[in-house]
């Protein structure tokens, strides 16, 4: 202790005994002052919870926030071919974000973001010292939003101007802070932000402007990209390249002063031009299966919902990747050879005008895209008439290119008048390229029609076209159109007729045939196609050649009650029993009528159509399989020679296996002998049946091989007269031109119809349905010898018989008297 200062060695007083010292020397008034702000300051923070942070969303909830993403569709060999989706995103974990773009966005929206807690104070200073000085003004406040205080706003709050909006953010931003690190933050960012182009997230963004995964990205595109943060369409290079090309040098200069590049490389790149593509990666959907697609959506909303509301593995937020079912080679063929098809038919007619009609000015292109109007021709375009001249007209195409069509290559007349003449600026039209950039004019047909190819031993679609193109008319003939089936619906008749008795080589009159129907109805009389009878005839022969008035005695035969409960059970539809639904005289759509051909010729097993057979969510997990069947085995470890597993086939016997197999069996001689002859050269088993109902105001053809059943049918959406088609004629061509087409490059091996227990194969006469021996069938489709197909105890009895005595079997052809139409209908009264 230093003598000379005593105090030298006291200890010293803490600092809240200094503090309490100070305070006791205040007077009480200044005390009683503090006291009070401490108190009004605490109740401010109080108010200022309650009503602005009270309520406020979790950050925790973060943790479970999925981003939406769209749904993807894969081809049945895996590869992906279309997406549904609003918001286009492709989600980017942080450690696939490449540096570059990291070093873009922080120069660009917060450069210290890594160094704050979730608030730039002194940016905020900043900002409300501007807004002050903005008072009074139309201007938009300013803000100091970080990248965390975007993410709260973006994700849990809204887009509101407010000051308690703000508050709200700044709150929720340091909660934020402590709840995920700097790169979880900066993840989510990236993965939401709007980058236009409908691009969300930095993946998809970099797919559309520059056609590349973000990966790729050069540090002027991540610049680019980094500017448009701020508004994506005041900085689109399209329409205003100076302020996006100031805007993405203002972020390459910003990097420069971070640190992220030099000066020079700064400098080298600002010299650069913004080179993006037109359309990018992202913007590719399949060229092919629009109606397929659009059948595949409706079936997947009704099953898991359509927005985010609706569930987390919905259509449009739920990220879901879907397995579908068709071959895209076939998809492609079916949908060429039916275009062409109705391409065919609607050759030579008048022109009918332009299909739309829009408003010319600025945004002209985008109202052509948004026209109904669908090119379906892979080389077709839907352009619109900008302007007319002496010599032709200047086209504009949705890209914003143009073209020139000359009014010699748009002759095509209506009441007289070529189309040239008739155009006006604003016409929607279809044209197609003839050289360079010279255009002809080109016409939607007016007919319409559908085609479906199914897989029959699983039921899987392998194509569906509802018609000429889904933008111009999304309605789904396929699934929706109900048309008569006409003939095509006659095998079922004869099913339903060897059900109950009866055998393929079961002779039937093909004779004038009337029912009285009632006092108010009175006589109704059938007729064949043709007008005339053959007389005594097999049951085989009325098939293949598709005679009305032997399918009538069928039916009446073995009960019209029998032939509409096996329709229904075939789910081609539910009629009352009466004798012109034999002839197709009941409505159905081509997808059911092509299921129940499958049914046939899978041997009477049910199957079910099925467009996708297997959807997964987001992170794998699996949702839907169409074959739900265990496989007891299939998941084995490895083999040890045990047997291979197979999983057991439940599926429901619709119909007899034997009956179903009589029936594809006589429809092979369809193709062989009968009306649908032109497929014969195809030179591989093919059974099905034409179709031309009442007009003809319809013609079809269904018809498959062991592998793939197909069926179309050609008519007006609201049924008139077709003119002279016919199913055999028409109808069957496109059906050939699509197998042609379809597997030009893998030819299906020419496999038979496998015949199951319970048949006996005899050698039958063709045309009086007797047992032969001692002569064999021959390769020649009119071979006087063929096998039959019989149920076990319904063949024809063994009978010997000389060569004299065959001879003397063969029957008599009566000297039939083919009528007119109007003779018949003087005679007779009405005919189906």
């Amino acid at each position: 202790m230093d003598a000379a200062n005593p105090e030298a060695g006291a200890p010293t007083p803490g600092l809240f005994a200094r503090a309490r010292a100070f305070v006791g020397r205040l007077p009480r008034k200044t005390l009683i002052l503090l006291g009070g702000l401490l108190a009004l300051g605490l109740l401010g923070l109080f108010l200022i919870w309650l009503l602005v942070g009270r309520g406020l969303p979790d950050a925790a909830s973060l943790a479970n926030y999925q981003s939406p993403l769209p749904t993807t569709l894969r081809s049945s060999d895996g590869t992906p071919f279309h997406s549904f989706t609003r918001e286009r995103r492709i989600y980017l974990p942080y450690a696939e974000i490449p540096p570059v773009v990291v070093q873009a966005v922080t120069s660009a929206e917060d450069k210290t973001f890594f160094e704050h807690s979730g608030l730039d104070y002194a940016g905020i200073l900043t900002a409300v010292w501007t807004n002050i000085q903005s008072l009074g003004s139309d201007k938009r406040p300013v803000g100091a939003s970080t990248i965390t205080q975007q993410v709260a706003k973006n994700l849990l709050l809204n887009n509101d101007v407010t000051i308690a909006r703000k508050v709200r953010e700044a709150l929720l931003a340091k909660r934020i802070e402590q709840q995920f690190t700097k790169e979880q933050i900066l993840e989510l960012y990236l993965n939401e932000v709007f980058l236009g182009r409908n691009a969300y997230g930095i993946e998809a963004a970099a797919q559309s402007w520059f056609g590349k995964p973000a990966a790729e990205l050069r540090a002027e595109e991540a610049a680019f990209l980094a500017g448009l943060l701020k508004a994506p369409s005041n900085y689109n290079p399209r329409t205003n390249y100076a302020r996006a090309l100031e805007r993405r040098n203002y972020v390459l200069g910003e990097m420069a002063n971070n640190g992220f590049l030099t000066q020079a490389q700064a400098g080298a790149l600002k010299a650069s031009p913004i080179e993006t593509t037109t359309g990018g990666v992202a913007n590719r959907q399949a060229a092919v299966g629009g109606y397929f697609i659009e059948e595949v959506r409706r079936q997947l909303i009704e099953k898991f919902g359509e927005d985010a509301e609706d569930g987390p593995n919905s259509v449009y937020a739920g990220g879901l990747w879907v397995r579908t079912t068709i071959d895209p080679v076939i998809q492609a063929a079916a949908e060429k050879a039916l275009r062409n098809g109705l391409l065919r038919y609607d050759s030579g007619r008048a022109w009918r005008g332009p299909p739309a009609t829009i408003e010319l000015g600025d945004g002209w292109e985008g109202r052509l895209r948004t026209a109904p109007v669908g090119a379906g021709v892979p080389d077709w375009r839907i352009a619109v008439v900008l302007a007319k001249d002496g010599s032709g007209m200047t086209l504009g195409f949705s890209d914003g290119t143009k073209g020139r069509m000359a009014n010699g290559d748009a002759m095509r007349a209506r009441n007289g008048s070529p189309a040239w003449q008739l155009l006006k600026p604003g016409d929607v039209i279809p044209v197609a390229r003839i050289a360079g950039n010279a255009y002809g004019l080109r016409q939607i047909p007016e007919v319409s029609g559908a085609m479906v190819v199914q897989e029959p031993q699983t039921g899987r679609v392998l194509a569906m076209v509802g018609g000429f193109d889904v933008k111009g008319s999304s309605f789904n003939r396929a699934t929706q159109a109900q048309r008569q089936p006409g003939s095509s619906f006659k095998p079922f008749v004869y099913a339903a007729g060897l059900d109950n008795g009866m055998t393929p080589a079961s002779i039937v009159s093909d004779a004038p045939y009337c029912v009285y129907q009632s006092r108010s109805l009175g006589t109704k009389c059938f007729r064949n196609f043709s007008g005339g009878y053959a007389g005594a005839q097999t049951m085989r022969w009325g098939l293949e050649q598709s005679r009305n008035l032997m399918t009538i005695r069928i039916a009446y035969n073995s009960g019209m009650d029998n032939v509409v409960k096996l329709a229904k059970d075939l789910g081609i539809g539910s009629y009352q029993p009466v004798l012109a639904i034999a002839l197709g005289a009941g409505e159905t759509t081509p997808m059911k009528l092509v299921n129940a051909y499958s049914m046939l010729m899978n041997n009477g097993k049910a199957v079910e159509p099925l467009l996708f057979d297997m959807v997964q969510d987001r992170n794998g997990k699996l949702l839907f399989r169409a074959d739900p069947r265990p496989c007891e085995g299939c998941l084995a470890a490895r083999w040890q020679g045990q047997a291979m597993p197979r999983p057991r086939d439940t599926r429901r016997q619709v119909m007899d296996a034997r009956t179903a197999y009589q029936v594809t069996h006589m429809m092979e001689g369809v193709v062989q002998r009968g009306t649908a002859t032109v497929l014969r050269s195809l030179e591989v088993p093919i059974a099905g049946k034409t179709g031309t109902t009442t007009g003809p105001k319809d013609v079809w053809f269904v018809g498959g091989t062991p592998t793939m059943v197909a069926g179309l049918y050609i008519g007006h959406d609201k049924p008139r007269n077709l003119g002279g088609l016919q199913g055999g004629t028409f109808a069957a061509p496109i059906w050939r031109q699509f197998y042609t087409e379809a597997f030009k490059d893998n030819p299906q091996e020419p496999m038979p119809f496998i015949a199951p227990a319970g048949i006996r194969m005899v050698r039958v006469d063709r045309r009086s349905g007797r047992r032969v021996y001692g002569a064999w069938p021959s390769m020649d489709p009119k071979s006087a010898v063929i096998w039959e197909a019989f149920k076990a105890d319904s063949e024809p009895r063994r009978i010997y018989r000389t060569a004299d005595d065959l001879k003397a079997l063969q029957p008599v052809q009566p000297k039939a008297r083919v009528k007119s139409d109007s003779d018949f209908l003087r005679q007779q009264g009405g005919i189906y």
